[in-house]
C-alpha cells in the first residue's frame, strides 16, 4: 500500500469543498516498488526464484517445455543416479499443470532393432504412469516423423501410408531404493535415422523425478510369441454334472489335434442345464470338475479354462479356473459383476482382478455378466493380461468387440448361445475387436493363431495403443466423489481420483 499525501483547497462556497490528493512517489515501509514497464516482475512469495535458462546437459539431453510459463525446473546431479553416476532431474514447484522434458537424438539404421532402458526415481508423484512419461518418436534426416513401413490390417488403402507413432516404453519392477526400470525392445522404420527419446515429468505440483542409466542400443529382434486361441461351442445337456463333464471330453481333444495352446470352455459347465439347486452343485477348488479337467489338459498338453460355481466354507462364488498343461491349477476368478438371479439365489461376488503368467503369456479371465461393463476387461488389461478367457452364458456380441478394442486385447469366448439368435457367440476377437474364428456350429471348436509380441496398429493409426493406454487412462473417480455426484443429480460431476 502506498502512502497519500492529502492537499486541502477549500474555496468559498460554504458548504463544498474540493480534495485533491496525489500519491507519494515513495513506497510505503516494506513494500516492493513496482517493476518498470518492461521488466520482469518478481517472484510470487514462496516461488523459486528465476533461474538461467539452459538449453542443453553436457551429455547432450535437451531441457524442453511446451511454453515458458509452464517450465518446470532442470538440473544434472553428476552423482545421484542408480549407479552413482549421472541422473536428469525434473522439479515442479506447487502450480499445476507444469510440463517438460529431457530430449536426446540417437543415431538409428532404419529396419533395426533397438533396446531402451532407463531408471526412474520419483518424489510426491501421485500418478508416475501419467506424469512420467518415456516417449521414442522416429524421424527423418529432417527431424519429420516416418511412415510405417507396412500398411495395418484394416487401413483403408485409398489413404496415405499411416506415420510410425511414437512408441511408449513400459513400467517394470522397482527396486529396494525405489528405481523403477522402464523399457521396451522397438523395431526402427526403414526410414528412420534416430529415434528421438523423451523423458517426461507432467502435472505434477510439487513433484520430482530422477532418469537414470539411460540406454539406446542395437539389439536382436525378438522371437515370435505365436500361440492359438480355441474357443469351445457346446451346450451340454444337463443330465448331471458329471456326463456334462465328459461331453467336453473329444472337444478337448480336437482343440489338441488343432494344436490348440488355450481352451476355453462356457459358464458353469459342470451345472448349467441340471436343474439343480446351487448348493448342490457348488464344490470346492480342487474338486471333481478342477480333477477331472486337470486330468484332460495334462493329457492333451494344453491350458484349460472353465467356469463352476465353487464352495468355499459357507460362501459360493461362480468361479472361472485355470488349468495348466501339466494339470495343476495356476489360478481362479471369482466373477464380480453379479446379475440379478445370482445375487439373489445367495452368489457372492469376488473382489479381484488376478492375472496369471502362463507358458503362452499373460492371462486373465473373466465370467459372463463382467462383460456388460467395462471395469472388469479393463482392470485386468491395467494389469498385464494379454489374453482374457471368457465363459459367458450370453451378453451382447458387441460388447465383446468393444471390451477387446478397447484394451487392445485378446478375448476368448465360449457361449451357451446360438449365433443365429443374434445374442453372444463362441469365438476368438482380436485386438481390433473382430472374430477372427467363431464356432457356427454346436460341438465345434473355433481355433485362431496370434502373435503376441506384435504390436496392433489400428486402422486410423493411433500407434501402439496397447502400450499407450496405460499412459492416457483417465484415473478412476474416488468413491466418495461418483457419491456425492449422485447425490447432486444426474448433471453433477464426480472429481477425480488420485490414482
Amino acid at each position: 500500500m502506498r502512502h497519500a499525501r492529502v492537499l486541502i483547497i477549500r474555496f468559498g462556497f460554504p458548504s463544498f469543498a474540493i480534495f485533491l490528493a496525489a500519491a507519494c512517489l515513495a513506497p510505503a515501509c516494506g513494500a516492493q516498488p513496482a517493476p518498470a514497464r518492461g521488466a520482469e516482475p518478481a517472484p510470487a512469495r514462496g516461488a523459486q526464484p528465476a533461474q538461467p535458462v539452459v538449453d542443453r546437459t553436457a551429455s547432450g539431453w535437451s531441457m524442453l517445455a511446451p511454453r515458458d510459463e509452464i517450465r518446470p525446473g532442470f538440473r544434472v546431479d553428476s552423482t545421484g543416479g542408480r549407479d552413482g553416476g549421472e541422473c536428469l532431474i525434473i522439479e515442479h514447484d506447487t502450480r499445476p499443470g507444469l510440463d517438460g522434458r529431457f530430449e536426446k537424438a540417437f543415431p538409428v539404421e532404419g529396419g533395426g532393432w533397438y533396446r531402451f532402458h532407463v531408471a526412474r526415481r520419483i518424489e510426491g508423484v501421485d500418478a508416475p504412469r501419467q506424469s512420467c512419461l518415456v516417449r521414442i518418436r522416429w524421424e527423418d534426416a529432417a527431424g519429420k516423423i516416418v511412415p510405417l513401413d507396412d500398411r495395418p490390417p484394416y487401413a483403408d488403402p485409398a489413404q496415405p501410408m499411416p506415420s510410425a507413432e511414437p512408441e511408449y516404453p513400459t513400467d517394470g519392477g522397482t527396486d529396494a531404493a525405489g528405481w523403477t526400470d522402464v523399457g521396451g525392445v522397438y523395431r526402427g522404420p526403414a526410414r528412420a535415422v534416430r529415434g528421438v527419446v523423451e523423458l517426461h515429468l507432467q502435472w505434477a505440483p510439487g513433484g520430482r523425478v530422477a532418469w537414470s542409466e539411460p540406454r539406446f542400443d542395437r539389439t536382436d529382434p525378438p522371437p515370435p510369441r505365436i500361440v492359438r486361441l480355441a474357443a469351445v461351442h457346446h451346450r451340454p445337456a444337463g443330465r448331471s454334472p458329471a456326463e456334462n463333464r465328459a461331453e467336453f471330453d473329444p472337444l478337448i481333444a480336437e482343440a489338441a489335434r488343432q494344436k490348440a495352446d488355450l481352451v476355453v470352455l462356457g459358464e458353469t459347465v459342470p451345472s448349467a442345464n441340471t436343474k439343480l439347486d446351487l448348493a448342490e452343485v457348488a464344490e470346492t477348488i480342487p474338486g471333481p470338475s478342477t480333477d477331472h479337467f486337470a486330468t484332460l489338459a495334462k493329457r492333451h498338453g494344453v491350458h484349460v479354462v472353465l467356469s463352476l460355481y465353487e464352495r468355499d466354507g459357507h460362501l459360493i462364488y461362480n468361479t472361472a479356473v485355470l488349468i495348466g498343461p501339466d494339470g495343476r491349477i495356476i489360478g481362479r476368478y471369482r466373477k464380480v459383476c453379479l446379475p440379478p438371479k445370482e445375487a439373489a439365489g445367495g452368489v457372492s461376488p469376488g473382489h479381484d482382478y488376478p492375472v496369471f503368467d502362463t507358458a503362452l503369456g499373460r492371462v486373465g479371465m473373466m465370467v459372463c455378466y463382467d462383460g456388460f461393463f467395462p471395469e472388469v476387461a479393463r482392470e485386468l488389461t491395467a494389469r498385464g493380461a494379454e489374453v482374457i478367457a471368457w465363459p459367458v452364458w450370453g451378453c451382447n456380441p458387441l460388447l465383446a468387440r468393444a471390451r477387446a478394442a478397447e484394451n487392445r486385447v485378446y478375448i476368448v469366448s465360449s457361449t451357451f448361445m446360438d449365433e443365429k439368435h443374434g445374442w453372444m457367440i463362441s469365438a476368438v476377437f482380436d485386438r481390433n475387436g473382430t472374430p477372427i474364428a467363431k464356432g457356427e456350429d454346436w460341438g465345434t471348436v473355433a481355433v485362431a493363431e496370434v502373435d503376441l509380441g506384435r504390436p496392433y496398429q489400428g486402422p486410423f493409426n493411433l500407434g501402439d495403443f496397447r502400450a499407450m493406454l496405460p499412459r492416457h487412462r483417465p484415473p478412476a473417480p474416488t468413491t466418495e466423489g461418483v457419491s456425492a455426484a449422485a447425490g447432486r443429480g444426474p448433471t453433477a460431476a464426480a472429481s477425480p481420483a488420485r490414482p
